[in-house]
């Protein structure tokens, strides 16, 4: 009865703001000023010619203006602004949100659809289950997506018109792929969430792969938009026979475009589509998961809570397995802007970006220590987790000491006394910790423990019945040590190379870690397989800290998304497209490292405000439907009708 009072005393005072508001205007229109009716009458009686001088004057000048503004040329505007926010944020932002909610809603119908498939061959409901569940996320997201996109464009076009243009002359032919394909991923979309138990599994599965081929196309024309920016060219034959292949410009010195095919398949387009396809699996995973403790921190009873921290492990398992990839396929985007320019190169791991560096790297040790973690209180779950926690506090230790090399800067931030306590501007011992032979060796050694971490958790409570056991564990043992002391070997022996010989000691690195991971794989299935457990996995039964560093962990991918764009992006610096089309705004400077940390970090909680919301409306469904009370003692509806 309250709630109807105040909802009746809104409505109220709603109706009285609304006739308050009407009658004031009118009031103040009808008490404007106005010529007396006896003058005017006379004015029209004398004639223009009889107008006093003031008269006269006020006439001439709206003559004037008018004739003026007929005579003027038209001229288009190359820039406009925003009130004290600035062009120049406001995109940033628009496209920041955009880029956000459209790598969630690319990378939620993947491992759904790989769920789904994995129930369909194992005949497993709850699979299926888990799959719908995350679909239900989507819907809502990619309406997200468009409206921020709508913005973003409208925003590019008042905001930037001529560069607008340029862009939009340069890949016009590309645009009616796109829309086309944008219309069929609504279709797949909406044909995939809504036609759940509606189609058979087979027909099922075409939908979820075809709405899978049609995103991953979208992201491939966008990102061939967004890579021409930075790199507006692609390699060549090797005419010079130096074994490097020779640049193809796809524009002429004026920006005239002289190639499609080279503007699109530029420099850094296949690295771009490759590390964000990862990167997208690996976000939209701890999104998933950061849902599911959402829904686990609301649920009232030990089912919920069970299906909620099973479906927060998969979304955190996928994020992981994601993960781990991500900064090799991040050295493969950094080769290619070195190969493009070695100018932009250097601007980003030495010049004024170096120390955004610093904070990427803050925040991926935060990501290896959270989803270590994660896994160290989800052995918790099984029996027998006891076993391993002897070994956990190594592993803290082993990803502590490469979380502080990583995040050791080369050169530090000193006042002049310490500048000369040091004798330079480098630590004498410290600093040799801020080269990249430290620094690859480091995150080399948090993936393969991150990884160890995964292994153990999937062998807590469970018994190997193969009869090699022995043997294939030790085979294991032995593949991790060699490709960590590989590891080690390259990284010291990086300091007593040339720099061009220490950057290729990343390759082997790279390589012994992937063939390790692959190796220890290949291994471990089989050796698991139909293995004894020696009880059951206690679902729901975690504290509830875990579903807080998931929470951590979605948040630290988010904020980390947004740093790394505003480096991609700023590398430009002053140029629109670099080298071709020069930003000649007022705001055509690189924003200062605070200053873009503060976008970022505003920009991350209207995004998170943003995902409340769509948690929120898709834990709806789940709810049951509005019925109205019955009054105490008695069949009687509220407000006294019959029931």
């Amino acid at each position: 009865m309250t709630r109807n009072r105040i909802l009746f005393g809104i409505g109220v005072l709603a109706f009285v703001s609304v006739i308050v508001t009407v009658r004031l205007g009118g009031f103040l229109v009808d008490n404007e000023y106005r010529q007396p009716d006896r003058q005017v009458a006379a004015q029209e009686e004398l004639g223009e010619a009889e107008l006093v001088p003031r008269q006269q004057g006020i006439a001439d000048e709206q003559t004037a203006d008018e004739a003026e503004a007929r005579a003027r040329p038209y001229e288009e505007a190359e820039y406009r602004t925003v009130p004290f926010v600035g062009s120049r944020v406001t995109v940033w932002v628009l496209a920041q949100l955009h880029l956000l909610f459209a790598a969630f809603v690319l990378a939620v119908p993947l491992f759904a659809f790989i769920i789904e498939f994995v129930g369909y061959v194992k005949k497993e409901e709850r699979y299926n289950k888990l799959a719908y569940e995350f679909t239900k996320l989507l819907s809502v997201s990619f309406s997200m997506t468009a409206t921020f996109g709508a913005f973003l464009t409208f925003a590019l076009i008042i905001l930037y018109p001529k560069f607008t243009n340029y862009l939009m002359h340069i890949f016009s032919p590309t645009f009616l792929p796109y829309v086309l394909l944008f219309f069929l991923e609504a279709l797949f979309l909406y044909s995939y969430y809504y036609g759940w138990g509606k189609f058979g599994p087979k027909m099922h599965l075409f939908l979820g792969f075809m709405l899978n081929v049609v995103g991953t196309a979208i992201m491939f024309i966008a990102n061939a938009w967004l890579t021409f920016m930075m790199s507006p060219g692609t390699r060549g034959a090797d005419e010079n026979g130096d074994g490097v292949p020779d640049f193809v410009s796809a524009v002429s010195e004026s920006g005239a475009l002289l190639s499609l095919r080279d503007a699109f398949f530029n420099y850094t387009w296949m690295p771009i589509n490759i590390h964000r396809i990862i990167a997208n699996v690996a976000f939209g995973g701890s999104i998933a998961a950061a849902y599911a403790a959402f829904r686990y921190l609301q649920a009232k009873t030990d089912e919920e809570r069970a299906h909620f921290d099973w479906m927060g492990y998969v979304g955190n398992f996928v994020a992981i397995i994601a993960f781990l990839p991500l900064p090799f396929a991040g050295y493969y985007l950094a080769a290619e802007i070195y190969a493009f320019s070695q100018t932009l190169g250097i601007q980003m791991m030495g010049g004024s970006f170096s120390w955004l560096f610093v904070l990427q790297a803050a925040l991926i040790g935060n990501l290896f220590l959270g989803a270590n973690y994660y896994l160290w209180l989800g052995m918790g779950r099984m029996e027998g987790g006891v076993h391993f926690q002897r070994v956990i506090k190594w592993l803290l230790i082993a990803i502590a000491l490469c979380f502080a090399v990583w995040a050791t800067p080369r050169y530090a931030i000193s006042s002049v006394s310490e500048i000369a306590a040091m004798g330079g501007s480098s630590h004498p011992q410290l600093s040799y910790l801020g080269q990249m032979s430290a620094k690859n060796t480091a995150v080399n050694i948090l993936i393969l423990s991150t990884y160890m971490s995964f292994l153990l958790y999937r062998r807590t409570g469970r018994q190997s019945i193969h009869p090699h056991r022995k043997l294939l564990t030790r085979a294991q043992a032995i593949v991790f040590s060699s490709a960590a002391a590989l590891v080690i070997f390259y990284g010291v022996y990086g300091y007593y190379v040339d720099a061009a010989t220490r950057i290729r000691f990343a390759i082997p690195q790279v390589y012994s870690v992937l063939a390790a991971l692959v190796v220890i794989t290949v291994i471990d299935l089989p050796l698991y397989r139909n293995a004894s457990q020696a009880g059951e996995t206690r679902w729901g039964k975690i504290p509830a800290v875990s579903q807080y560093a998931l929470i951590f962990i979605a948040l630290s991918f988010t904020w980390l998304m947004g740093l790394m764009g505003y480096v991609r992006s700023g590398l430009r610096q002053e140029w629109h497209v670099y080298g071709v089309i020069l930003d000649t705004s007022p705001e055509a400077y690189t924003p200062t490292l605070g200053f873009a940390t503060q976008v970022v970090s505003v920009t991350v909680l209207i995004f998170f405000g943003l995902i409340g919301v769509v948690f929120w409306l898709s834990s709806l469904g789940g709810k049951k439907d509005w019925e109205p009370r019955t009054a105490t003692g008695g069949g009687k509806l509220e407000g006294g009708q019959a029931a």
